[in-house]
């Protein structure tokens, strides 16, 4: 099959992520004999500075890694909604919903922490040497990508009347960052000098540092810059200006941790993911409502195949919406058991659905939020937000965003594999901290203002978050880690290429990742959107240009409300992988955007 680029193979290390900056910058920490850990911290650092519109320090971050000979772990970091920021306090205000932007909508920052603990117990470089490639492109400057700056411009008019401080980092001289000319950021090179300085006055020791600079981040002059800004009356997407909920106690009081993944095993595979804090385990329904025997699906990119993939998106989406989150218990056991999924897959027919039909797991009864309950009725107060396509950014005048991320994967020469997607902290989510030249995230937007949810807004809990990297074992051997940027879209993305993969070419007879990356993709929006203002698209399906004419003029007869996107403009995959018995090494990245990248040798 022809490709737009060739798979990557060797020996040595291999990375593929949304950045080519971010990529080589992780290959250099490789060469400077860093393990997968070292490099995955030196690359995030580094997709903050070049990829500001979709991830920054105050963010999030779930991390899925797979150290060599060990057992694949989970580290969370997606902090919780601080304590004062309660449903009755929101309603208060007036708010039906959690704004889009602005510091109500900030959770407590997660991404720094998790990216610490990840160089602290699994890593073997120090702070200084891992942020010294972002510390470079921050101060020295780098040549921006087209996305920074027209995501720039539609914010232009709230910069230069409202977030001022982000003005001065992104319209300096009334100029938002142009392709081809150097951007800097000079403040937040600061910061994180300030940071090393602080960090090696505690000590020589590696950890040390690394212990003395969480410590800073959540109660030094860091946490105090967040404190204020999250104090500043801001502009968000509710019209009105509001003062955030976060607390020292908050900041204080939270670390990044590790936990078991979701898993589920198909055809010999083990998929692990995040758990159902995060949108993750809707990619392991998907694959629990497919036959067990890979022999009985359809034709491979047939209208057949499409619809039932659409379908059974739909069905496992709508159990996110109704069974989902940090703030009750999750029947997640029987979400993916047998019995279960054959009810459910009953219910996919010949004909597209246009309902949402959470099922009811041990018999438990579905309930949603009154909000996504007027959207799936149909109610015309209410639509989807944004364009059809890749999930990047959608930013109205107010800075109101379909929001977007990175992702990374990593494999070395030991074997350490790892899946992160980072997130949140977008230039468009909040007013850059002066002193700092980063921005709060706006992940309480996914939670819920109604009581009795598995994501209502709950002080101390984790909103749901749709950020779900995956990593895959074969035959109890960790082979493959990929992910992709996308928001509600990442989970049917990421199914689309892992099928592609399972039905092409078995594992040992080498896998051709670029292939699945570049083959045509697909998503439907027949569901609530995780996104202010949490619209959906009943029935909905977009599919890339690319797509057979037949196949589409198919899924049309079915029922389904059929958009045409680009010719690519679907999913944005990152892949890495490792064959147990040969010891080679794969990686392969998106052509889409034309910024994502694998290197390796």
């Amino acid at each position: 099959m022809f490709t737009t680029r060739p798979t990557l193979q060797g020996t040595f290390g291999m990375v593929s992520s949304t950045h080519w900056l971010a990529s080589q910058s992780a290959m250099a920490v490789l060469e400077d004999n860093g393990n997968a850990y070292d490099a995955a911290v030196a690359a995030g650092f580094v997709l903050h500075v070049v990829e500001p519109h979709l991830n920054g320090p105050g963010g999030e971050v779930p991390i899925i890694l797979a150290p060599a000979g060990g057992d694949v772990t989970v580290l969370c970091g997606q902090g919780p909604a601080p304590e004062g920021a309660t449903i009755a306090h929101y309603r208060s205000l007036g708010l039906e919903l959690v704004p889009g932007t602005g510091p109500l909508a900030a959770a407590v920052p997660g991404a720094f922490d998790a990216w610490m603990v990840l160089l602290r117990d699994h890593g073997t470089k120090t702070l200084a040497e891992v942020l010294r490639y972002a510390i470079g492109y921050a101060e020295d400057g780098h040549a921006p990508v087209e996305r920074i700056g027209q995501t720039v411009e539609t914010v232009r008019e709230l910069f230069e009347t409202e977030w001022t401080s982000s003005a001065d980092v992104y319209l300096r001289d009334g100029k938002a960052p142009v392709p081809g000319e150097l951007f800097r950021n000079p403040a937040l090179a600061a910061t994180w000098r300030r940071l090393i300085t602080e960090a090696e006055a505690a000590g020589e020791d590696r950890v040390t540092q690394i212990e003395a600079a969480r410590a800073v981040w959540r109660e030094g002059f860091i946490a105090e810059a967040v404190l204020r800004q999250s104090a500043r009356p801001t502009m968000d997407t509710s019209g009105s200006h509001h003062t955030g909920t976060l607390t020292a106690a908050d900041l204080a009081g939270w670390s990044a941790t590790y936990e078991a993944p979701a898993t589920y095993d198909w055809d010999g595979w083990t998929l692990c993911k995040a758990g159902p804090w995060s949108q993750g385990p809707a990619f392991l329904q998907q694959l629990a409502l497919l036959p067990r025997d890979p022999a009985e699906l359809p034709e491979y990119g047939s209208a057949e195949y499409v619809h039932l993939l659409v379908e059974g998106s739909k069905l496992a989406m709508a159990d996110r919406e109704a069974w989902y989150g940090d703030a009750a218990d999750v029947p997640l056991a029987a979400l993916l058991s047998e019995p279960y999924n054959t009810a459910r897959r009953a219910l996919i027919g010949d004909k597209a659905s246009y309902e949402l039909r959470p099922g009811s797991p041990e018999g438990r009864e579905p309930v949603l939020s009154g909000h996504a309950g007027a959207v799936a009725a149909g109610d015309p107060g209410f639509d989807v937000l944004g364009v059809p396509g890749a999930g990047e950014p959608t930013v109205a005048r107010d800075g109101a965003t379909r929001g977007d991320t990175c992702h990374l994967d990593i494999v070395d020469r030991w074997g350490n594999m790892i899946a992160a997607t980072p997130s949140g902290g977008w230039l468009q989510s909040n007013p850059v901290v002066p002193e700092l030249g980063f921005p709060l995230g706006t992940r309480l937007q996914m939670a819920w203002l109604d009581d009795g949810l598995p994501n209502s807004l709950t002080p101390g809990r984790r909103p749901r978050t749709t950020l779900t990297p995956s990593l895959a074992l074969r035959d109890g051997v960790p082979v493959l880690a990929f992910g992709t940027p996308g928001g509600d879209q990442q989970d049917q993305w990421q199914l689309h290429f892992f099928l592609a993969l399972a039905l092409r070419a078995p594992v040992r007879g080498g896998l051709d990742l670029q292939g699945a990356i570049d083959a045509p993709n697909w998503h439907n929006d027949s569901f609530p959107g995780s996104f202010f203002p949490r619209g959906m698209r009943p029935g909905s399906v977009t599919v890339e240009a690319r797509v057979a004419p037949d196949v589409i003029e198919e899924l049309r007869r079915r029922g389904h409300d059929v958009t045409v996107g680009d010719a690519w403009s679907e999913g944005r995959l990152c892949a890495v992988a490792r064959d147990p018995e040969t010891g080679v090494l794969s990686a392969a990245a998106n052509p889409r955007g034309m910024q994502g990248y694998a290197v390796g040798r």
